[in-house]
């Protein structure tokens, strides 16, 4: 499989992700892309010019250390947008 024919595969997988929540809350603009690099690079460059940046965090079972890993930490610190944190398992 090509480059291009997995991002097509991973455009499609999530277009069909969202779909329930564009049609829900079709007032607001979502826009989706794939891109290869180092997620918080990639998210900071993404958004520079977002209004708002929502990042996953996954639930885990830590007696000590840190709540967030280090993608998040990076885009809270240094994103110039507000950043939703959303918990998962």
């Amino acid at each position: 499989m090509t480059h291009a024919q997995r991002a097509e595969e991973w455009q499609g997988f999530l277009s069909a992700l969202l779909q329930v929540w564009r049609e829900k809350y079709s007032e607001i603009e979502v826009l989706e892309t794939v891109t290869e690099g180092r997620a918080r690079s990639v998210l900071l460059r993404a958004a520079s010019s977002a209004s708002l940046l929502v990042v996953g965090h996954r639930l885990t079972e830590r007696p000590v250390g840190p709540r967030t890993g280090p993608v998040t930490h990076a885009v809270i610190h240094h994103v110039g947008c507000p950043v939703a944190v959303v918990p998962h398992e």
